[in-house]
């Protein structure tokens, strides 16, 4: 059986497609959100709490470079295969070079359960996954047009982005106080990881119905792309992993990470920055195809991925 979680995504995704009034109401989704990233934060607090291995820096910094790799390579892909004008190849290579934080929820839910080690640092690499491949892409379309007043702005959205202040801070502070500071919450905070997890796929099934129905047949191209650059994009992840030589339960993270693509803090970035953008052939490709791919078929093949190298 999958994990639990996966149940309430499918449930979601079955009340979309049926038109169900089922819905978790904006404010509590908006909860769940905050509570997720924060508890996520926090788990990578204190794994890093008391922790003293400098030779991670390197592993961090390769593993940033990917997130500036990632998009640059699939910027020409989206321009030449796939068909897309500057603007929208430009989006959709953030979307695909940035990372989903639920998709590395349940990767992280799932290596627990496997009890699949996990280095420290693990945690970190969703922040240092976030920020480059939005900083590059809306650098080089600025660029294309030759204009670079906006690149402040670029900074500012990206760092004050609330996902990113929550796992920086959550960081910050379970690695200050420990699990004794953190004892008073822990019961609330990182008990609840599960439930919190599972309301927020619930509505993200919710809203992957409402991306995908009906289904624009005549963006095949797009949607073939969608479809496949999990699984490619896994591999790298994969490899970088266990080149660095990390644990299994990381280089599982890793490569779901990899695969996944943004639908929150890109979405944000791009439509401020690339206003000639369509943000609905992002969200269909990354939360309606991509997403919905990696949690019901990707990350149980990439666990027997991880399983086989290491």
């Amino acid at each position: 059986m999958p994990d639990i979680v996966i149940a309430f995504f499918a449930l979601g995704l079955l009340a979309g497609v049926l038109k169900s009034d089922l819905k978790v109401p904006g404010a509590v989704y908006e909860t769940l959100s905050i509570l997720l990233m924060l508890t996520l934060g926090l788990k990578g607090g204190l794994a890093l709490h008391g922790s003293s291995d400098s030779g991670a820096l390197l592993d961090l910094v390769l593993i940033a470079a990917l997130g500036l790799m990632i998009p640059v390579v699939l910027y020409p892909l989206l321009r030449r295969l796939v068909r897309l004008d500057t603007a929208d190849a430009v989006s959709i290579a953030a979307h695909y070079g940035s990372v989903s934080a639920g998709t590395f929820a349940v990767a992280l839910a799932l290596a627990e359960k496997a009890d699949m080690s996990l280095a420290p640092e693990t945690t970190l690499y969703l922040v240092l996954l976030e920020l480059p491949a939005l900083i590059v892409m809306l650098w080089w379309y600025q660029k294309q047009k030759g204009s670079s007043h906006t690149q402040m702005g670029v900074w500012h959205e990206a760092l004050t982005n609330r996902n990113i202040l929550l796992l920086v801070g959550g960081v910050v502070i379970g690695w200050s106080y420990g699990p004794e500071g953190l004892a008073p919450i822990t019961p609330t905070l990182m008990g609840g990881f599960k439930t919190f997890l599972a309301l927020f796929l619930l509505e993200m099934g919710i809203c992957t119905a409402r991306a995908c129905i009906p289904l624009p047949i005549q963006q095949w191209r797009l949607l073939l792309f969608a479809a496949v650059a999990p699984f490619v994009l896994a591999w790298v992840g994969l490899g970088l992993g266990v080149w660095l030589g990390l644990p299994a339960g990381s280089v599982l993270v890793l490569a779901a990470l990899a695969a996944s693509a943004s639908y929150i803090a890109a979405p944000a970035a791009i439509r401020a920055a690339v206003p000639e953008a369509n943000i609905g052939l992002a969200m269909l490709a990354s939360l309606g195809i991509t997403f919905p791919i990696n949690v019901l078929i990707g990350l149980p093949l990439y666990q027997q991925w991880v399983l086989w190298l290491t």
